[in-house]
């Protein structure tokens, strides 16, 4: 695989990519499970016909004995304000009336806390801070909203090392369309094939490809094998932490 170093620019995924999926998102849909169970405990004859947190885990595609994110789940790859939809759907279709579907899912509703739940899998401030030394940008595009990404980014302490960002609340068409590279490309200055495209997800992937960016490269971090990433990788590696490794 050619080094990352040699382009002008790498857009990272950020959930699975850069910090632990599992350890963000399976901490939070369980813990939005316990709170649909509290908001639908008592609603009399608008009661649920089965019980919220395997009917939840299910559509999410979650496996609560692993701890897992499934890789072609909803979860895996979905904006928060389609995983919201979804949620009230989900209990309309459980025997919810639309006014209370929607009312328990406004009252347990949350984001991920980005300051505790977010796990990197390598030193960031080492990964970007080494790729600025030698002239590449670093961009996020990501299925995350603005907010708890900007909270992510300065948890961590790599803001200011972050040249721009694509957010899925931002307007811009998600993964796999190839808009978000683009975005990021024009806001950077760099052409598509001087980018590398950094993913853990088929749909990072296909993003990249379909975009024309130079590299593609998926990291078995997140919630794909192998199997899944290589149809559309030029190169898979365990984590950003071998990026290090491949700058020389």
């Amino acid at each position: 695989m050619t080094s990352p170093a040699t382009y002008k620019l790498i857009i990272f995924d950020k959930d699975g990519t850069l910090i632990h999926f599992d350890a963000m998102w399976g901490a939070w849909v369980t813990e939005l499970a316990r709170r649909l169970e509290a908001e639908t405990r008592f609603l009399g004859r608008n009661r649920v016909s089965e019980p919220v947190t395997d009917r939840l885990f299910r559509e999410m595609g979650f496996d609560p004995v692993s701890g897992r994110v499934l890789a072609h789940g909803k979860l895996a790859a979905t904006p928060n304000a389609r995983l919201r939809d979804l949620t009230v759907d989900m209990l309309r279709g459980m025997g919810l009336a639309p006014e209370a579907a929607e009312a328990a899912v406004a009252a347990a509703w949350h984001i991920p806390d980005p300051v505790t739940l977010a796990r990197p899998f390598t030193d960031l401030r080492a990964l970007f801070g080494g790729l600025r030394e030698r002239g590449v940008k670093v961009a996020i595009a990501t299925t995350d909203d603005r907010a708890p990404t900007e909270a992510t980014l300065a948890g961590l302490g790599v803001a200011a090392l972050v040249e721009a960002m694509v957010c899925a609340d931002d307007g811009v068409p998600v993964k796999p369309a190839p808009d978000m590279v683009f975005a990021l490309c024009r806001a950077t200055g760099v052409a598509p094939a001087q980018c590398v495209v950094v993913g853990d997800t088929a749909a990072d992937l296909q993003m990249g490809r379909a975009a024309g960016a130079g590299l593609v490269v998926g990291v078995l971090s997140g919630v794909s094998s192998a199997e899944v990433l290589k149809p559309y990788a030029d190169g898979v590696i365990a984590s950003v932490a071998e990026l290090i490794d491949n700058m020389a």
